[in-house]
């Protein structure tokens, strides 16, 4: 439990001197913590029902009219938008803790061991985590951005790609790039550090905080010389294109400059300490020390793998290669490579495939010093810790461009929390998005022509979609438009946070009513974001879900202790125990809380002008208005086909990812995830009466699986999987195809003249009825005889007989195709030589069935008589074959 001494900021939940309201919250029993919320209300926000959205700003103590926000100007009047596009060169590998869908373009660099996946040092970075080292699954602990590996270094940026804001258009790009020529260039590791960020003003010293930096490695271009030339071939191709940009007429917002090449690691990074820092940056550093000894003059970066540009698209797989460029729609879009004019030396090729192909342990081995300096990590010298007893319940609002103050005992930062979705299919938007509301269109709110933008600080866009072929070159996403109200932290148990099953499970047995909102005004908060704000209803059904939140979820805390059903708690959520929503934000919280429903619509505008920056505020507001006119009590948000009744709750793994959502009135819960919908796992009994057959419990589990059972044969189909259902259907084709070639092999052989495959069939399967009936007669016959050997009591008697009647037969069979040959061929001669050949065959077999005889007799057999049926004793005992 944390020191009293160190707490929030406020009485309020240190333990107020009101002893009532103590008391009331100390003693607090079970039963009121599971007190049936549902249906409690119908609506909210009813105080400041005649208040414009300009009104509400000013109560909540915001600015909504002057427009002294953070702008950019790049002194560059030509150029009225910036842009993120570029060419440069990829680092970007797959790995197996990482986005599945990574390219494998760098087989030189295991850019994996320069980070901190394990978050041995690091506390805390921005919500997209390591830009590095192979990105991200969609169900990691920290619940960051499931990205894709987007590390890189700049050699050209491009800016806009809108011409009519001074941009450069793509074909303008890949003309200009096509039309020059460039050898391989190598890349020379020199160094990993630290600096820069500072996005939640945690650089004045006075924060208490941890301060938060970019890392970042520098690389460099080694300079190449050919014959009789002073500029080095790199420093050829940059002049070169830079001319060849200008003819094809680019944009005036392209750098008229070349970069300092480096990779961006992370951002918004945060540190345990500065001595967790230098760990970090020594053992990094030590692996950069490797590369330079494996790579003493620099190695062309590639891969022997395949790769579709852009990212996806089916049929375009092409050889990687080394040496290539790449041109950047966004960071994690590459739509182009261009490959260079030779292929690589002797040389070059050792060194390009050394790591892949090669045992470089010995590197690791001997390189035991850091022979480079790598000072200037951006702390300043100073020395710091995080204390985590210094985490206030306001932390909860958080700026998601920097990193987290974590609690006490938590080791892993996270972005999962419940909230409301409230995305919405865009005809803007790239990638597909369910609809989770119908009520507001977000795009009345947005810049898309960049009236009043010029740019984003950061690589996303607007939050609620972004284009294909924005000018912006911001990275394309689907709507990603929520409310957060509670951020549970990681889902890592062993780093102090909660399983996702454990919250689900929790989820699913508080009891809340249909969620209302109601939007208030569009503002700038400090950290220059642009955001939504609700209001902030204390006796609205949603303050009453954040209660109990926290009573069930929240941190232990200034006296206060979580409690819930399951018995399942975390250390890693940014909300307290004690915590409640009239401790929240607006003119009915107190400020010293977490409650503050909003939604951001971008990260870090950067507006054309102060001037542009009060029109774009006032102009959103007013749509506001036209809000706060139609819903005067709120709305519960909600589709045809998602959550019908409206005020559903979701659980994020993180702003790009909903996962499960949870009806109100303790209607159940479901998964929905990935573009899909799943029927719920567990949830309560039918709380409708009725049973299953009354619509309300249509979406419980147990009425689903009454009304949709599936049958045996596709749950024994679905068993098999995908391997087992593949090699089923292999084996039947196998089948079919030996079937088929035996009919065929047999059809040559015997078909007739001009008879037709399926006339062969026919009659070959008559053929084969024919036969079938002839083996009946013959097996019948062969029972008489059985029979009769059967009543015989010698056994030996019978194999003569047997043996005798078969020869003659065979004999008979012989003679019989001896004469009709004869008969066919006509001529006396062959009849006269068939005869003699009987003749010498009869003698043959007489002399052959004495000598049988004879050797019976020396082997001590009895001679073999027929007996017929009537010499038969009848007193000879029958015998039965068993």
């Amino acid at each position: 439990e944390a020191s009293p001494q160190r707490g929030w900021e406020g009485q309020a939940l240190r333990g107020t001197n009101d002893q009532d309201e103590r008391q009331e919250r100390s003693y607090e029993s079970p039963e009121s913590f599971g007190r049936r919320l549902s249906s409690q209300l119908t609506g909210c926000c009813y105080t400041y029902q005649s208040y414009s959205a300009a009104d509400m700003c000013a109560t909540y103590g915001q600015d909504c009219e002057s427009g002294e926000t953070p702008s950019h100007d790049s002194g560059d009047e030509s150029c009225e938008q910036e842009g993120l596009s570029f060419i440069g060169v990829s680092f970007s590998v797959n790995t197996a803790n990482g986005n599945p869908y990574s390219y494998q373009l760098c087989d030189q660099f295991p850019m994996e061991n320069i980070i901190d996946r394990n978050y041995d040092y690091v506390m805390s970075m921005d919500e997209d985590g390591w830009l590095v080292g192979g990105g991200y699954k969609s169900f990691d602990y920290s619940g960051k951005m499931p990205y894709i590996d987007s590390s890189h270094t700049e050699l050209l940026r491009i800016g806009s790609l809108d011409v009519d804001k001074g941009g450069t258009t793509i074909d303008q790009v890949y003309e200009a790039m096509n039309s020059v020529s460039f050898a391989p260039f190598s890349i020379f590791p020199e160094y990993l550090k630290g600096g820069g960020g500072h996005h939640s003003g945690d650089d004045d010293g006075d924060s208490g905080e941890a301060p938060s930096s970019d890392v970042t490695l520098i690389v460099s271009v080694v300079d190449t010389y050919d014959d009789d030339d002073s500029y080095s071939t790199y420093e050829s191709f940059l002049d070169n294109l830079f001319e060849a940009m200008y003819e094809v007429n680019g944009g005036a917002c392209m750098d008229d400059h070349d970069t300092d090449p480096h990779v961006s690691m992370s951002r918004g990074t945060k540190f345990k300490s500065s001595s967790h820092q230098a760990s970090y940056m020594y053992n990094a550093n030590l692996e950069v020390a490797v590369w330079q000894a494996m790579y003493p003059k620099g190695v062309p970066i590639g891969s022997k793998g395949y790769a579709s540009f852009p990212a996806g698209s089916r049929g375009n797989k092409q050889y990687v290669g080394y040496g290539n460029l790449y041109f950047f729609f966004d960071r994690a879009n590459i739509t182009k490579a261009f490959r260079p004019n030779r292929d690589l030396t002797d040389d070059e090729s050792y060194y390009a495939t050394l790591f892949a192909s090669s045992d470089v342990s010995s590197y690791y081995s001997s390189t035991t010093e850091i022979g480079f300096d790598y000072s200037g990590s951006g702390d300043g010298g100073q020395e710091y810790e995080h204390n985590p007893y210094s985490w206030k319940a306001t932390m909860a609002m958080h700026d998601m461009t920097d990193g987290w103050d974590l609690p006490p005992n938590c080791y892993q930062e996270g972005e999962t929390f419940f909230g409301i979705p409230l995305s919405s299919r865009s005809d803007s938007a790239l990638t597909k998005a369910d609809s989770f509301q119908e009520q507001f269109d977000f795009e009345n709110i947005l810049d898309r022509n960049y009236t009043y933008i010029k740019s984003f600080g950061t690589n996303h866009g607007w939050l609620v979609g972004e284009q294909i072929g924005n000018g912006a070159g911001s990275i394309v996403d689907k709507d990603t438009a929520h409310i957060p109200i509670f951020y549970t932290g990681t889902t890592n148990p062993d780093m102090g946070g909660m399983s996702l099953a454990n919250l689900i499970k929790v989820g699913k047995r508080i009891d809340f009513g249909t969620l209302y909102i109601k939007p208030a005004f569009v503002f700038v908060d400090d950290s220059g974001h642009i955001k939504l704000q609700f209001e902030m209803d204390p006796s609205s059904a949603l303050a009453y879900l954040y209660d109990n939140l926290c009573k069930e979820l929240g941190i232990a805390w200034n006296y206060d202790t979580p409690y819930n059903k399951e018995g399942v708690y975390t250390n890693c959520a940014m909300h307290a125990s004690g915590d409640r929503a009239k401790y929240g934000c607006g003119p009915e919280g107190t400020g010293i809380g977490g409650f503050c429903p909003q939604m951001t619509v971008a990260y870090a505008p950067r507006f054309q002008s102060e001037e542009a920056a009060a029109a774009y505020l006032d102009e959103c507001n007013n749509y506001v208005d036209y809000w706060r006119s139609l819903y005067p009590s709120g709305v519960a948000v909600g589709t045809s086909s998602f959550c019908p009744s409206g005020g559903c709750l979701g659980l994020f793994l993180n702003r790009y990812d909903l996962f499960n959502v949870f009806k109100p009135d303790l209607g159940g819960s479901w998964v929905e995830y990935g573009e899909s919908t799943l029927p719920p796992t567990t949830s309560p009994a039918p709380t409708w009466p009725g049973g299953c057959d009354e619509p309300h419990n249509f979406h419980l589990d147990r009425c689903f699986r009454k009304r949709n059972r599936p049958k045996a044969s596709a749950v024994v189909w679905d068993s098999l999987g995908a391997v087992g259902q593949f090699t089923l259907f292999l084996l039947v084709f196998m089948s079919v195809t030996l079937a088929v070639s035996i009919f065929l092999a047999r059809a040559r052989k015997r078909r007739r003249k001009g008879e037709s495959y399926m006339a062969f069939l026919m009659r070959d399967a008559r053929r084969k009825g024919k036969k079938k009936k002839k083996k009946r007669r013959k097996v019948k016959g062969g029972n008489k005889d059985l029979e009769e050997a059967m009543l015989d009591g010698h056994s030996s008697s019978r194999r003569s007989k047997s043996r005798s009647r078969s020869k003659s037969r065979s004999k008979s069979r012989s003679g019989r195709r001896e004469e009709r040959a004869a008969e066919e061929g006509g001529e006396k001669s062959v009849s006269g030589r068939s005869r003699s050949s009987r003749s010498k065959s009869r003698s043959k077999s007489r002399s052959k069935s004495r000598t049988r005889s004879k050797s019976r007799k020396r082997d001590g057999a009895s001679p073999r008589t027929p007996r017929d049926k009537k010499d038969r004793d009848p007193s000879t005992p029958r015998q039965q074959l068993v």
